[in-house]
């Protein structure tokens, strides 16, 4: 990945000019702070709904907010309205009566239909304009012919109240859109966190001053000032300084790339240990971070729109429902039956054509399954996703952080004199290195720390140009030098000393005799390797996308026996892999860390997060690994399968007592002598939902024993 943007890597491709990062020539200063106040309204929910315009995730919460209230009030109501049912009082053998009771039931009934059953009267009205009817409008239908009739009744039609199956149908279906939508927050907060990687304001030099102006006021061709630690604020060409920038999170690059005058820095980076004075190339919508935004809003854009189970179950039923309902009144006016006999039929089947198990059946399972998934290091954001991960074919990976450990850190370090111990080299090397942003150094002092060992202190402390560091410590003379230094003294160097070629190699001299070396790499997850080899038991194929260089990405290749790797790559270069995967009828899944991995993640059909990574990643993720184990992604298969079975078993359950239901109370058995009453309806209605609840909860059991 080596200078990769001061050369030919264009992030979109739109040009290749040498030496330049050109992304386009329309600059809109602006583009990033207004993305920042209309991000939620630009992007999409995970799992397909069109978003709005406005503060999409915030309208989501009180959405969440609103069934809450409405559920919990609606709630209350009912406990009132069954105690006031006669079919109720009937069946429970108690009697409450008073003068003005069945007023009282109607007003109370009325409260719960117009105010708890609100949503779902919209939502018919929703899903007629679009053309659609679901599940909001076969709750609609059943909850509104009960009304109507029970109303009437109370009014002086002959006939059975419903009031008491309204307002319970209400609450459930409260309760399990309540459920269903906090387990599914939209991915519209990925583009803030993308936009939140900017700083908020800027250096900029004017001769001898330097004046902090907000990062819209920056233009092309300003000069800007980047102290140590900072973040970049835009694309730009360094006109003076030299640095470490880490781009890990942008790019992929596991090491923090040294940049020196004349080269290329990219907004969102962060600065090393040197100061930089840069000229502004690009701002706004022309960097190289908002592209990045771009192509995540896009992904999202183009995910598949899966329709839910249980609506395409709820449409038919819909059409079930109305169809025999209505045909129901027909035949038995036609029979001779009088018409509140007729109507009472058709009331019935309409009713209970609509179980509260079928409410429950989707949204129980998406909580369980949530909640035992997220204890075992895996959680949810897109339901969808979740149930098709049963489907993954291929798998591409991210090197940096999820496969390895994206630290760059000592493997090895071993003394190559006798009178040296090998934590003793470590510990002098450390003696020099501590004071230093390197990347060597910092993974040198890291691995000193996690062994708890001294750090002596170094004296004349002198940087060898080029080739390494020199200092004197506990009166000896000691370097800790770059192969290259061992060659210029024709220092010989021991066989063995050269592992991987993933790794670098520093070696340590004492007073002018090589004793020892520190092997440094960013290290292979030690449960990759056992984890690749599930995936491949499974036929699923494995293949890794690093912004790395490819000597690199070979090494981690060959170790852990991919199917093949792609090494220096962009993130739209990443995107342009997964679709081409999903062009050759791959089920994709994508799994990384970092914000170059965002647009991929967006456009697979599951996205994988790894919980090291950057919050951009696991936000517009489907699934995170909380604990960055690849072996946990085999796990989600599993959990993805089991999920997935429960729910069909559940819309089964759900279905299943419609099918025996709607035919006996249409009068299916009328010749023999059977009718199904609406109390003997509710009976099976209510076996049916304790049905489903029991089947969802031995979804436990089962994902337990994964």
């Amino acid at each position: 990945m080596k200078d990769q943007h001061q050369h030919h890597h264009d992030p979109l491709g739109e040009s290749k000019n040498e030496g330049t990062l050109h992304v386009g020539e329309v600059e809109i200063k602006d583009d990033l702070m207004e993305k920042a106040k209309h991000a939620h309204g630009k992007a999409k929910e995970h799992h397909g709904d069109e978003g709005h315009n406005g503060d999409h995730h915030d309208h989501h919460r009180v959405m969440i907010e609103d069934f809450k209230k409405r559920f919990w009030l609606s709630l209350v109501l009912s406990i009132l309205v069954l105690m006031l049912s006669p079919m109720i009082q009937e069946f429970l053998g108690f009697e409450v009566s008073f003068n003005g009771s069945l007023y009282m039931l109607f007003g109370l009934s009325s409260v719960v239909f117009f105010y708890g059953g609100w949503p779902f009267l919209t939502g018919l009205r929703d899903e007629q304009k679009e053309g659609a009817p679901g599940m909001m409008t076969l709750i609609a239908v059943a909850i509104t012919v009960a009304y109507v009739y029970s109303s009437a009744v109370v009014f002086g039609l002959q006939g059975k109240m419903f009031f008491w199956e309204l307002v319970t149908l209400i609450d459930i279906m409260l309760v399990g859109h309540w459920i269903e939508m906090k387990s599914v927050l939209g991915a519209s907060k990925a583009l803030e966190l993308l936009v939140s990687m900017m700083p908020s304001e800027a250096h900029k030099v004017h001769g001898d001053h330097i004046m902090d102006v907000k990062l819209e006021e920056l233009q092309k061709d300003d000069i800007i000032l980047i102290k140590p630690g900072e973040k970049v604020p835009a694309d730009g060409q360094i006109i003076e300084g030299e640095s470490y920038l880490n781009e890990s999170m942008l790019t992929g690059e596991s090491k923090p790339v040294k940049k020196d005058k004349d080269q290329q820095v990219i907004g969102g980076s962060i600065n090393g240990n040197g100061s930089l004075k840069v000229k502004v190339v690009y701002t706004g919508k022309d960097s190289y971070l908002n592209k990045v935004i771009t192509l995540v809003q896009e992904a999202q854009k183009a995910k598949s729109k899966t329709q839910h189970l249980a609506d395409r179950a709820a449409k038919w039923l819909t059409y079930i429902a109305l169809t025999v309902g209505f045909g129901t009144l027909a035949i038995w006016l036609l029979l001779g039956f009088e018409f509140v006999y007729a109507l009472e039929r058709m009331v019935t089947v309409m009713v209970i054509s609509c179980p509260h198990a079928l409410g429950l059946a989707i949204p129980l399972v998406v909580a369980i399954s949530t909640a035992i998934s997220a204890q075992k290091g895996l959680l949810i954001r897109n339901r969808t996703a979740f149930e098709n991960s049963r489907k993954i074919s291929a798998l591409i990976f991210d090197k940096t952080g999820t496969l390895t450990k994206g630290d760059f850190g000592v493997t090895r370090y071993k003394s190559l004199a006798e009178k040296y111990s090998d934590d003793e080299i470590l510990r002098l090397a450390g003696a020099l290195e501590q004071s230093s942003e390197h990347p060597i150094a910092v993974g040198i002092t890291k691995k000193i720390k996690d062994l708890k060992a001294d750090i002596p202190k170094a004296e004349n402390f002198n940087a060898i140009t080029g080739k390494g560091v020199e200092a004197r410590i506990e009166g000896l003379d000691v370097k800790v030098v770059s192969p290259g230094y061992l060659k210029d003294k024709s220092l010989k160097i021991s066989k063995g000393v050269y592992g991987s070629v993933a790794e670098t190699v520093v070696f340590v001299i004492i007073n002018e005799q090589l004793a020892g070396y520190i092997a440094l790499a960013d290290e292979i997850r030690p449960e990759s390797k056992e984890a690749i080899r599930h995936f491949k038991e499974n036929n699923i194929k494995v293949m890794m996308a690093t912004g790395d260089n490819k000597a690199v990405a070979k090494a981690v290749s060959d170790e852990l026996g991919l199917d093949g790797f792609y090494a220096e790559v962009l993130p739209h270069q990443k995107v342009e892999i997964v679709k081409e995967m999903q062009d050759k009828g791959e089920f994709v899944a994508m799994t990384g860390d970092g914000v170059n991995d965002a647009p991929a993640l967006a456009q697979a059909n599951v996205g994988i997060a790894v919980g090291s990574g950057t919050d951009i990643a696991a936000e517009t993720a489907d699934i995170i690994l909380v604990n960055s184990n690849p072996q946990d992604i085999l796990n989600l298969i599993l959990f993805g399968k089991a999920t997935y079975n429960k729910m069909i078993q559940n819309l089964i359950w759900a279905t299943a007592y419609n099918a025996f239901a709607i035919p006996l109370a249409a009068g299916a058995l009328y010749a023999i002598g059977f009718v199904l009453g609406p109390a003997v309806g509710a009976v099976f209605m209510s076996l049916s939902t304790v049905i489903v609840a029991v089947n969802a909860q031995l979804l436990k059991r089962q994902i337990n024993n994964k």
